[in-house]
């Protein structure tokens, strides 16, 4: 049986009934599964019941208004990104709006083209960082340990400090333990082109990076002819 992927959510806190349902149509037609509340206790606990990706708050709302939400929200989650939908455009509303920790203020009437960009661009921004954020940081290779987030290559009680090339390299290398590092991948992530300079750069720092690991003769950093290159670690 095939999973259905699951839709970003977004809460949307809106009053107005016409632009309300509007908004909400427009963005369930995008591929947005969307929570409508007509004021801020109801959006509150919807907030509270379920898990969100993003909040679009109006401000003036009935018995809480969109800044009293929005800190609310806050004091839940932190991280959620979240948009004021708003008719106030005098300054003072735009900057408390900002100091709130909104990710953007959006002044009524909008383009919901532009609306729907910008929730785009957010999300795949969080998306990014929560995929950097999970990644592997810390290797075993050897008898040495590599720590990527810091730069870090520690043996015998020695550490040495990676230059970032050599530091994403490394990491790629030991993501690939014991298979095939693509050539081409190696240097358009870390170069960002495969040109014949770029390839003749790769190749000083894979020797830099054997240099460094010279003294576990368990490791093996293999050039596999016109592919790329495999870090062997015999176990």
């Amino acid at each position: 049986m095939i999973m259905e992927e699951r839709k970003p959510k977004i809460l949307l806190a809106e009053d107005d009934t016409n632009l309300g349902m509007v908004l909400k149509n427009y963005l369930e037609l995008n591929d947005y599964d969307v929570e409508l509340c007509r004021d801020g206790i109801l959006a509150l606990a919807a907030f509270r019941r379920e898990k969100f990706d993003i909040c679009l708050l109006d401000i003036m709302m009935p018995n809480m208004d969109g800044f009293k939400l929005a800190e609310e929200i806050r004091d839940v989650d932190p991280d959620i990104p979240l948009f004021f939908l708003s008719a106030k455009t005098m300054k003072e509303d735009i900057i408390q709006g900002y100091k709130l920790g909104a990710d953007d203020y959006i002044s009524k009437p909008f383009d919901s083209e532009l609306l729907l960009l910008k929730i785009k661009a957010i999300l795949k921004r969080n998306q990014e960082l929560n995929n950097k954020e999970e990644e592997i940081h810390e290797f075993i290779v050897g008898s040495y340990a590599f720590n990527s987030r810091l730069r870090t290559l520690a043996h015998n009680g020695e550490t040495h400090t990676l230059s970032p090339k050599e530091n994403e390299l490394l990491h790629m290398l030991c993501e690939h333990k014991n298979d095939l590092l693509p050539r081409e991948l190696a240097l358009k992530k870390i170069w960002g082109s495969d040109t014949y300079f770029n390839g003749r750069s790769m190749d000083v720092y894979i020797a830099k990076l054997r240099k460094y690991l010279k003294d576990d003769t368990n490791i093996e950093i293999v050039n596999i002819h016109g592919n790329g290159f495999r870090l062997v670690v015999k176990e």
